[in-house]
């Protein structure tokens, strides 16, 4: 799946089911202002199956499986701080470069720069979303440039409330996971249609992060807000993959 091919590297619409409401990041950006698009970063989700609170060495027989892979990297950092001023968005269009601004498409003013590559969305209001870092130190440089940017416009610019709001990481488990019986055993906790969307959406309460599992072993975990909640995700989602791993027709 590559998100290169969408706006601002979002990820593929979700299927059209009420339970993906609760998800932690916007799927497509709202038509709302910018404060209906940070409320949007947060989400709740159901319960915790039993099988995800046990250890991996409970879950895993002796001839289950081996279940070393490379841990998830992260591949997009959202974060929102505040400019703490009123802004003219067209003004900032009109002399930043690499800069759009559509208010009948959108009411924020969309920036980029190369290093770090990312992308921000500006608002009236002072708000700002930059999307697209590598990582929490990048995405506060970007943010940090973006103000420069419309300090040098002519606005008293005072850079405050950075905060990381969504971290996205990838990952593959290595193996082709089996969602039909997944999502059969474990249908309070996950949403899947294949004609709809190609991944299974997994919520885990505790850590308040969503997991979209595709049968080729490829993982997606998003809502989380520091590494240490997407290596603990990954640590509870590995082991109850490894329960639904396709066997080889051969060895079957």
């Amino acid at each position: 799946m590559d998100s290169s091919s969408l706006p601002f590297g979002l990820l593929p619409p979700p299927p059209a089911h009420k339970p993906l409401e609760s998800l932690p990041i916007p799927y497509t950006l709202p038509t709302g202002d910018e404060q209906a698009l940070v409320s949007a970063l947060a989400g709740s989700n159901p319960p915790l199956p039993p099988s995800l609170m046990r250890h991996q060495s409970d879950v895993c027989s002796p001839k289950a499986p081996s279940l070393r892979c490379a841990p998830p990297t992260v591949e997009n950092v959202v974060a929102t701080a505040d400019l703490s001023c009123e802004l003219d968005l067209k003004k900032i269009a009109l002399q930043a470069r690499n800069s759009e601004y559509n208010p009948k498409r959108f009411p924020g003013l969309i920036i980029r720069i190369r290093e770090p590559k990312t992308t921000a969305l500006i608002f009236r209001t002072g708000k700002i979303v930059c999307m697209g870092a590598k990582s929490e130190s990048d995405a506060e440089t970007a943010t940090r440039k973006y103000a420069k940017i419309v300090k040098r416009v002519g606005f008293d610019v005072k850079f405050r409330g950075f905060k990381v709001q969504n971290m996205v990481a990838l990952a593959d488990v290595r193996f082709p996971v089996n969602l039909e019986r997944l999502h059969a055993e474990h249908r309070q906790y996950c949403v899947y249609d294949p004609e709809i969307f190609p991944g299974l959406v997994y919520r885990l309460e505790r850590l308040k992060v969503v997991a979209l599992v595709f049968c080729n072993g490829k993982v997606i975990i998003t809502g989380a807000k520091a590494r240490e909640h997407i290596a603990s995700a990954f640590e509870r989602v590995l082991p109850v993959l490894s329960q639904f791993r396709k066997l080889d027709p051969v060895a079957q």
